[in-house]
């Protein structure tokens, strides 16, 4: 792209061939100053590895929900002088960005600290028989109040769906019912492997969900409010009252 512009600029204008272009001309003069002076490309080098560093923690500590504006504005809470397209180039390269809205939502958390199962399968999903392989899925159905999540055993023989249950939540009992009526509808399991993907377990979900609490209540930053978390906001809002000598 760079070296599309020095080949037209002439004629066109590097600002105008920028503005048609996904690039910003602050970032086509910065890339030239660069070529100019090696020395300042190596200071470059080390700082892009120091801010993939941080934007890649803000990313993962808020949820994986950030775009480029949120991560940005973040890192200079934290002290962090960036300008904000340097975020969404570095965020480009790392391939990461926020939640866009009207997302599906997650239905299979892994938790690498959890015991796993062994696996008896080796990623060979065949059977010779029924009875001789269920699997377990899990997905969700878009509904005009929400999401009901749906989990379900096939057999995997001839694809049959032998065991299943709906409900408006994750909750392991959800997928242990669906295996439950699974066992008593299939009489015959002798030899029968039944291979799922591990997930939290209730314990583990309910953890989770603190956790996205503490976080909305006490990190997100919220533009309608500032761009400062919730609780933040709450204790400025109390301070000011005290300062003034009022009553809450």
């Amino acid at each position: 792209m760079v070296s599309f512009i020095d080949e037209h600029r002439a004629q066109f204008g590097g600002e105008s061939i920028c503005s048609q272009l996904p690039i910003a001309p602050s970032s086509y003069y910065h890339h030239k100053a660069l070529e100019a002076d090696p020395e300042r490309r190596a200071d470059q080098y080390r700082q892009d590895e120091f801010l993939t560093a941080e934007i890649q923690r803000v990313w993962e500590e808020n949820f994986y929900v950030y775009g480029a504006r949120k991560v940005w504005r973040q890192l200079r809470r934290e002290g962090v002088n960036v300008a904000r397209c340097t975020v969404e180039r570095l965020m480009r390269r790392l391939g990461i960005r926020g939640v866009v809205r009207g997302q599906r939502p997650f239905t299979t958390i892994s938790d690498p600290g959890q015991k796993r199962a062994p696996d008896l399968v080796k990623r060979d999903f065949t059977a010779m028989r029924p009875n001789q392989l269920w699997v377990a899925d899990f997905t969700y159905v878009a509904t005009w109040s929400g999401f009901v999540y749906v989990a379900f055993v096939i057999d995997v023989y001839a694809r049959c769906i032998v065991g299943w249950r709906v409900a408006t939540s994750m909750r392991t009992a959800l997928v242990l019912d669906a295996l439950e009526q699974a066992m008593w509808a299939r009489k015959h399991r002798q030899g029968l492997i039944h291979h799922r993907s591990p997930w939290r377990g209730l314990d583990a979900v309910e953890y989770a969900t603190l956790e996205w609490f503490d976080w909305f209540n006490h990190r997100r930053l919220l533009e309608p409010i500032g761009n400062v978390p919730p609780a933040e906001r709450e204790r400025t809002y109390y301070r000011q009252l005290e300062e003034s000598g009022e009553a809450a």
